[in-house]
C-alpha cells in the first residue's frame, strides 16, 4: 500500500525493515567461522617449512591396506593434523598409489621454542 504524504513524498507502508539478525549468517556462525581460521593458521605455523620437514611414513597401492593403516593409527591416538594424506591418482599407465606423511619438527625449533617461552 502506497500513501501520499505532505510535499509529494510517496510512503511504502509494506516494506519491512531489515533486521540485523538478516544479515545472512546464522547465529553462532561467525564465533565458529573465526575459531576455524584461528585453528588453521596456528596449524599452518605448526607445519612451516622453517619448522620441520614431511617425511613418508606409509605407502602403498592397495586401498585396503592403507585403510587398515589408518585405522591403527587413530586406535593409537596418533595426532591426525599433523598426518598428511596423498592419493596419486593413476591413469592407464600406473595405478592409484595411497601416501601418508608425517611431520617431523625440527629439534633446534623445539629448543628455540622452549628458550622463548621462559
Amino acid at each position: 500500500m502506497v500513501t501520499e504524504q505532505g510535499c509529494g513524498a510517496r510512503v511504502n507502508c509494506l516494506a519491512v525493515p531489515a533486521l540485523a539478525s538478516d544479515s545472512g549468517l546464522v547465529p553462532g556462525q561467525g564465533k565458529r567461522k573465526r575459531r576455524q581460521e584461528t585453528e588453521r593458521q596456528r596449524l599452518a605455523a605448526r607445519t612451516a617449512p622453517d619448522a620441520g620437514r614431511w617425511e613418508v611414513i606409509f605407502e602403498t597401492r592397495d586401498e585396503a591396506e592403507f585403510r587398515a593403516h589408518l585405522h591403527r593409527l587413530r586406535e593409537a591416538r596418533i595426532d591426525g593434523s599433523m598426518l598428511q594424506i596423498d592419493t596419486l591418482c593413476g591413469r592407464l599407465v600406473q595405478p592409484t598409489a595411497y601416501r601418508l606423511s608425517q611431520f617431523l619438527t625440527d629439534p633446534a625449533c623445539e629448543a628455540d621454542h622452549e628458550h622463548s617461552d621462559h
